[in-house]
């Protein structure tokens, strides 16, 4: 399938299984009259393997070491991802952040990772399935520096379009999207 019809049936897919309609209170604490649950379509055979195709696709050329962001949403993405890239023959490790430590074993911050790796240095993207304001890319993004990393990306499977580009820019931080919200109203 070219790329122009798998981002065509993705949206189709997101638009059945994750698109509606409503009166709603956003992850930002914002109210809006449509939302995006993304889960049912990571978690469908077809909507998962289309999102992390697209995305490989999209950021196989840049150089990433590491692709994970804040649970939940990021955890079935950077797995996905990750199984992709290795078939590609261009592998992009995958790891999530907590959003609190766990408070018992290694009581860490950042998942997925062995006892000897490190992010510390390693070019990271953050990925995430809906983006409003930034907010939940933003706590990942604290996370990883402290760790070391260098965030090179913010990437997100739709962008509902309602500050989170700016936010981005005024940290310093590239953004990217595959979808905008205005495509689906």
């Amino acid at each position: 399938m070219s790329k122009s019809a798998s981002r065509a049936r993705l949206l189709e897919i997101i638009r059945r299984r994750s698109f509606g309609r409503g009166d709603v209170t956003l992850a930002s604490g914002r109210k809006s009259d449509f939302y995006f649950n993304l889960k049912p379509t990571m978690m469908d055979p077809e909507g998962a393997t289309l999102l992390a195709e697209l995305t490989y696709e999209a950021l196989k050329d840049e150089g990433f070491d590491y692709i994970g962001g804040l649970e939940m949403g990021a955890v079935p993405l950077a797995g996905a991802i990750a199984q992709i890239s290795w078939i590609k023959g261009h592998p992009i490790a995958a790891f999530f952040v907590r959003k609190k430590p766990k408070e018992h074993g290694a009581r860490l911050a950042i998942e997925g990772l062995t006892r000897d790796e490190t992010l510390a240095g390693k070019r990271i993207v953050v990925v995430e399935d809906v983006t409003t304001t930034g907010g939940s890319a933003m706590k990942a993004v604290e996370a990883l520096r402290e760790a070391g990393a260098e965030v090179s990306l913010v990437f997100t499977m739709v962008d509902r379009e309602e500050g989170a580009a700016e936010a981005f820019a005024q940290a310093g931080l590239p953004f990217q999207a595959l979808y905008k919200a205005r495509e689906f109203l």
